[in-house]
């Protein structure tokens, strides 16, 4: 049902419902939710993480034998929650169509790899359900308001040349260069990614919010920041340790 994959310090999580198009189920959506919080622990914590589909799609969206009702909706917002609020930079690499949950799954991703197959939709009218308010404010924030209208009201599908215009998607490519655009974050500061992706996420906050404020500070009195200085007189690349 899920993957999993560590690759140094990149933990590589991929849906594996093929039978399916991996659709997401209540048990999918919490062994994703389960992996994004083991990252963190164990003996090497992930710097960075992928999530990918098996076969030829991403994600199919929700499994529609098992969409209505709490526990369902429950277990999808926690994984979607847990993708934003984890520390580390997740990278959804789109491998095929990403449809209505595939959709807010690559949305909740930090960035995004697609191939030419990719295909994004979120046909909620076509079929009476509908999406929380965040995932709403979230295509709008990544696609703008009128791409957004269009994903939610007209039924639109994007292909990668659409998503990439608007900026859903940062990059072309396959699962191997979502993996290596990971490695290449792992590299950078912790600190830094993670104070960087918490003020992204959160908007709403004012610019005086105290924990920001106390993440913000924290990144320049860090050994990071002292490490990257050294570094840097010494003409070598900084070594990070999210101290």
């Amino acid at each position: 049902m899920l993957q999993r994959l560590v690759d140094d310090d990149v933990l590589v999580l991929t849906l594996d419902r093929p039978d399916k198009r991996n659709a997401l189920s209540v048990e999918l959506c919490q062994a994703v939710r389960a992996a994004l919080d083991d990252a963190g622990g164990g003996g090497r914590p992930a710097r960075a993480v992928v999530i990918t589909g098996a076969g030829t799609t991403f994600c199919a969206g929700a499994d529609l034998d098992g969409v209505h009702g709490d526990d369902f909706l429950e277990a999808h917002y926690g994984m979607l929650g847990a993708i934003t609020t984890t520390a580390v930079p997740v990278i959804a690499a789109v491998n095929g169509p990403a449809i209505g949950g595939g959709t807010q799954l690559a949305a909740a991703c930090d960035l995004r790899v697609a191939t030419p197959q990719a295909r994004f939709a979120v046909p909620t009218a076509r079929n009476g359900l509908a999406v929380d308010p965040w995932t709403i404010r979230r295509l709008a924030e990544l696609v703008g308001g009128g791409h957004a209208r269009g994903i939610l009201l007209a039924a639109e599908t994007l292909d990668l040349s659409a998503a990439l215009a608007c900026g859903l998607v940062q990059r072309e490519g396959d699962v191997t260069d979502a993996i290596a655009l990971a490695h290449d974050l792992a590299a950078l500061a912790p600190l830094s990614l993670a104070y960087a992706k918490r003020a992204l996420n959160s908007a709403h906050l004012p610019d005086d919010d105290p924990g920001l404020r106390a993440e913000f500070l924290a990144c320049f009195a860090s050994q990071d920041a002292a490490e990257a200085e050294t570094a840097r007189r010494e003409g070598r690349r900084p070594v990070f340790h999210g101290r």
